[in-house]
This record gives C-alpha cells, structure tokens and sequence, in this order.
C-alpha cells in the first residue's frame, strides 16, 4: 500500500520555464525601447513651408514669347499655386530661326529668375527640374531649323544648375497643348477627379495656332480622341490643335488672302477690317530656298475701309480655306472634324484680351462682341486716335480683326448662337491663372512620385503603430504562453478511492 505522505516524481519542465521568462523579458525590452524612443525623439514640430517644398520649372516656348513657370509642390504632393511665379521674354523662340546660338541665350534671364524664386523660398537648384515645352512657333519651322534652337537650348539647360535631360526640352504637339490646358481649368474649378458632364472645355487663341479641348460622347475619330485618366476617373476628350489659326497667323493670311484674290489696286489693300483713315506700308518677304537670307517680293499699301461685316465675311472665307477636302461627315473648320460643342467652356489667351481691351464682362454673349465690333471697327482713324490716346495704329486694326474673327470663328464656324453666355472669356479661375503650362504640371505631379523624403524622426515616428503592435503582440504571446504550460499542482492520496488525485493550486 503506498505511503500518503510521498508523492511520485513529478519533474517541472525547466524548458518551458525558462521560454516563459525569455518572452516575458522580450516583451518587457521592447515596450521599454518603444518608451525611449517617444521620450528620447518627441514627435517632429511642422517644417516651414519652404523646407517642405519641391520646385519645378517649366519654360513655355510661346510663339510670341517664352515664359519660365516655377511651380511647388507641398508635403502633400498636391500643387501650391499659391507660390507659383512666372516670368516672360520676347521675342518667342522660333524668330532665332537664323541664329540658332541666340535662342539658348534668351533662356538665361528666364533660368536665373527661376533660381532666385527657389532660393528665396528656400528651395535648392539642383533639386529642381527644369523643363522646356515649345508650340506653334516652332512647329511652323522646318525640322532641322526646330533641332539647331532645341540644341542650343539644351546647351544652356545643361548648364543651369537644374536637374535636367535632354529629352525635357521638345516641341509638344498642339493636342498636349490643348489637354494641358483642359487639365489646368478644371483643376483650377476643382471640377478634375469629379463628374466628366460637369467638366469644362477649353478654347485657346494664341498667336500662332488655335486649341479645342472637352469632354464628348460622340464617336470621335482616333487621331482626335484621348483618354486623359485623373486618380480613378477617365476622360474622353476630343482635342485638336489648329495650326496658322492662331490671331497673328490667321492676320497674317487674311493679308495674303487679300492680296491673292485681287484686292489691290496699284499695289495698295483695301482691308475692311481695319479703320477708314488707316494707312500702313507692308513688305512681302520670300524666303530663298536653302538659305536663311528673305528677299523682298513686293510691297504694298495697307488702307483701311472700316467694314465689319465685310470683315466677318473675309474670316469666315479664311476659316473654311480647304473644306473641300473633308474626309469627315461634316467639317466645321477647313477640312477639320469637331464635334458638338456641349456644356460650358473657357475662352483664354486672345479671346480674353480682346474682349478685356472692349471692355466687356465675362460671361459676354457674341452679339455683345458683334456690338462692340461694329461700333469700334466702323470709326474712322482720328476718332480711334482720341479715343484711345495710348494705343498705336496697329492696335486698332488688330483689335478690329481679332473681334470679327472671334465671331466669325465661334458663332459662324463652331455653331455658338449670338446669345449663348455657356463660354467665359477669361485667363484665370478665382487667382489661379490658367495656362498649359500648369496643366502640364499637374499633369506630371500625379504621374511621378515628387513628395519629399521623410527625415529620420519622421520615420520614427511614422513607425509608431508598428512599435504598438509589435508590443502587444509580445504581450499576447506571454499571456497565452502562461495560460498554455502547465499549471502548479499538488496530489493527494484519497483513503476511501485508494488512488491519487491531482489538484491545481490557485
């Protein structure tokens, strides 16, 4: 019979023991080392704006001008418009045609402004990109002329400070152009990321070339149609660049117009659109073929006949120049598909400057533009000249042109009714001009990664959770550690079973 008061050997598993305690002392460290940190390395205060900031510049190669765009980004990666700053030399790029080496030197007055902006901001050159877009101006030149001023360009670009490749400096095509500008009004209406029926259009007039850009759903033909995707949203927009139909290319063939379908008299020009009294000598320069040297061909008369209507007229003729040639259902401009013009747009760069010079509002209907026309177009010279002390004689007949070619291209080309106030003719949204060159940005914001590197204490303290986490789950394991191995316990002999009980001890 066994003695009751020995117990049989009951040996305490001294591996289990001593893996309780390395977890009990594991997690003990690493809550201790998460408690450093945060006492040691208290989180980060706001780093100035300046420090926070990422800069890039753009040069817009205008054909009239160029222009430096230097643009912020914030911690955030959004844009900071608020610090955005711009710059403007002429003349444009494309007038170095002849001496190349010139064009990369009209860039350094544009470079050095740039880098004054960084610095003063606190930013650094050689964190910053600098890129160089060229349009119209230069797709008028020939390619080797629009290679010799690129070259020269990237010569000084290389020299810049800023970080910069030679494939940044190009010749975009007018649909990026257009696009770009899309991008730049709607994001500027915070309408981009959102509903496309409620987005905006855009219709530019600059010097050289024409842009259309909107949202459409009709069935558009694939060299006019680009899906423009903005987060999870996509666009379907019908972009189109019209080359020469810009307001100074369109001016100038509206002159060779007039001159090709005999509207001289003893080498002078009768031109309805500009002021009766008005007078001014006109060369006609050919170009030699293969050399950079202009010959001149004849020379005429320019005398206004103050005509607004014929005016209209005439722009109209020069705007449906080559739709016989159309290979389209309907062709609205020469021998160019566009579509329906639906919701609201935004008019900029010529349409706002004309109007702005005629005083008109905004939100202006065509027939306050044909008003205005005719009775600023209709006045002789001297009238003009007292009236507007401060504007030379060219003004007054590129205002007169520029307003009868806007009708004549909204209303009788695109289909805009005389009192339709769906277009407003302006350059900016609130404080945010609106310009390709912003678009372009955006653009390239949200497609590359261009958010600064975090500091080390920021790292740290972005690791927070996982430091929490990694404790609690130290934590969790020790407890479920101690509710696994085997309890404590005692046994006992029952007199009255004859056998052992095993007990645990509390």
């Amino acid at each position: 019979m066994p003695d009751p008061t020995t117990k049989p050997p009951s040996p305490r598993p001294r591996r289990r023991r001593r893996l309780c305690g390395l977890c009990l002392g594991t997690a003990l460290l690493a809550l201790l080392v998460s408690a450093l940190v945060h006492v040691v390395a208290p989180p980060p205060r706001p780093a100035p704006a300046s420090a926070s900031a990422l800069f890039s510049v753009f040069i817009d190669g205008g054909s009239t001008g160029t222009r430096a765009h230097v643009f912020a980004t914030g911690r955030d990666g959004r844009p900071d418009l608020a610090r955005s700053t711009v710059m403007r030399v002429s003349p444009g790029l494309s007038s170095f045609a002849a001496d190349p080496a010139r064009a990369g030197e009209s860039l350094k007055p544009l470079i050095d402004f740039a880098r004054d902006e960084i610095g003063g901001a606190g930013g650094a050159a050689g964190e910053a990109e600098v890129r160089l877009m060229a349009t119209a101006g230069l797709r008028l030149l020939e390619e080797r002329a629009q290679e010799a001023i690129l070259a020269s360009c990237r010569d000084v670009l290389r020299a810049s400070g800023f970080r910069f490749e030679d494939a940044w400096a190009k010749v975009i095509p007018g649909s990026d152009e257009g696009i770009y500008a899309w991008v730049a009004a709607n994001y500027a209406l915070g309408r981009l990321g959102g509903d496309p029926n409620k987005t905006v259009g855009i219709i530019e007039l600059g010097g050289a070339s024409a842009q259309l850009t909107f949202v459409s759903d009709e069935v558009l033909p694939p060299e006019l149609s680009y899906n423009y995707t903005f987060g999870e949203r996509t666009y379907t927009l019908y972009t189109n660049s019209f080359l020469n139909f810009g307001q100074n290319a369109a001016q100038d063939s509206f002159h060779e117009m007039l001159r090709s379908r005999g509207s001289s008299k003893n080498g002078t020009l009768a031109d309805p659109c500009a002021p009766r009294g008005y007078s001014h000598n006109e060369e006609v320069m050919v170009r030699m073929s293969g050399a950079s040297r202009s010959t001149l061909e004849n020379q005429y008369v320019d005398n206004g006949t103050g005509n607004f209507t014929e005016c209209i007229s005439s722009s109209l003729l020069l705007l449906q120049k080559g739709k016989e040639k159309c290979q389209y259902q309907h062709c609205h401009l020469g021998s160019t598909f566009v579509p329906e013009l639906r919701g609201y747009f935004l008019a900029t760069e010529n349409f706002y400057f004309t109007s702005k010079f005629f005083g008109l509002k905004k939100s202006s209907s065509l027939s306050d533009f044909m008003f205005a026309g005719e009775q600023f177009c209709n006045q002789d010279l001297s009238t003009l000249r007292k009236k507007y002390p401060n504007r030379s004689d060219e003004h007054f007949s590129r205002y007169c042109f520029s307003m009868a070619y806007i009708v004549a291209l909204l209303h009788d080309s695109l289909g805009v009714p005389l009192d339709d106030k769906r277009i407003e003719y302006s350059n900016q949204v609130g404080d945010i001009q609106v310009e390709w060159a912003l678009g372009a940005f955006i653009t390239l914001t949200q497609n590359t990664s261009l958010k600064p590197l975090h500091t080390a204490a920021e790292s740290t303290h972005s690791n927070r959770p996982l430091f929490a986490l990694l404790g609690m789950f130290l934590l969790c394991g020790v407890l479920f550690v101690s509710r696994w191995r085997k309890p404590k316990t005692k046994i006992i002999y029952d007199l009255e079973k004859g056998r052992y009980i095993i007990t645990r001890i509390s």
